[in-house]
């Protein structure tokens, strides 16, 4: 018989449990969804456009970090890290790689929404694929960035998934937390809020609003906000008087987002749902126009 590992520091039986098991129902919605999003695109040829490309990276960006959020909830269940201190780096890297993937993504719709509502222009394939391409780029510069100095991937207050390390609070924390939230979430966000209000005053004069533009913000805000306050708060205090339980409640938060995306962009899409309706049932999707920007 195999003997239980202790428990983490800081938790009970029952929290430890639960946390796992709130992982494990993230991951596994989360990429369902985010799976037929992916697969819809790849099934349904109406749904292969530049704009809906962008949807694709929001949506593979997510599955990827509910495949992260499987191996957390995997090793939560364990009651520790099986995979050793390399892999709790790769463990990291793949998360914010992932994440930030996904954020950067969110804003290049956003941008693309703008133009396509404000400017009336259209998105071509080539600069689809190159906002694409960067957004990964980027995020994989940034989340490569610990791994050379810059900062330092350890393990979460469960010690069951690693992350930025932000119990140190040093210079070298400060420095790339800064430039991290400004480049990774502040400028993001600011596209998003300006691209959004701007289609919003637009809808306004038409009279005709094609959908929520204050819920991808709000998206944005309500699943990465407090994991990016816990971090700004450790730049400048130090958070180890948080009892552990409560310092993983931002990353539980944040592992929600792959959920709220799928229904914001694609299932809110009804272009899109249309094409997930299709692909599921195999009934052919009315002749309305085929338009992705109907997002």
């Amino acid at each position: 018989m195999v003997t239980a590992h202790p428990l983490p520091e800081g938790f009970t039986e029952i929290e430890v449990f639960a946390i796992g098991t709130a992982l494990l129902v993230e991951a596994l919605l989360g990429f369902c969804l985010n799976g037929l999003t992916i697969i819809s695109f790849r099934k349904i040829k109406e749904l292969r456009t530049p704009s809906n490309l962008l949807v694709l990276s929001i949506a593979l960006a997510d599955c990827g970090i509910c495949i992260n959020a499987f191996i957390a909830a995997f090793s939560s269940f364990l009651r520790y890290w099986p995979y050793g201190s390399d892999g709790c780096q790769i463990h990291g890297f793949h998360g914010f790689l992932t994440a930030l993937a996904s954020i950067s993504s969110s804003a290049a719709v956003a941008w693309d929404r703008y133009h396509h509502y404000c400017t009336r222009s259209r998105l071509q394939w080539s600069t689809a694929a190159s906002m694409m391409v960067f957004a990964w780029l980027f995020a994989a510069f940034w989340a490569l960035m610990p791994l050379l100095g810059w900062g330092e991937y350890d393990y979460e207050p469960l010690r069951t998934c690693c992350t930025l390390d932000y119990s140190k609070g040093d210079r070298n924390y400060v420095t790339f937390l800064f430039a991290l939230s400004t480049f990774n979430f502040m400028i993001p966000g600011f596209i998003m809020m300006t691209a959004y209000q701007s289609i919003h005053q637009k809808f306004r004069k038409t009279g005709h609003f094609k959908f929520n533009t204050g819920l991808p913000l709000k998206t944005l805000v309500i699943c990465w906000g407090p994991y990016c306050l816990l971090c700004s708060y450790a730049a400048v205090e130090n958070v180890m008087f948080i009892p552990p339980k409560y310092r993983m409640i931002p990353a539980l938060i944040a592992k929600t987002a792959p959920t709220v995306d799928a229904f914001v962009y694609a299932l809110g899409n009804e272009n899109y749902r249309g094409g997930i309706w299709q692909f599921l049932t195999g009934q052919k999707i009315e002749k309305a126009e085929v338009d992705n920007k109907t997002k």
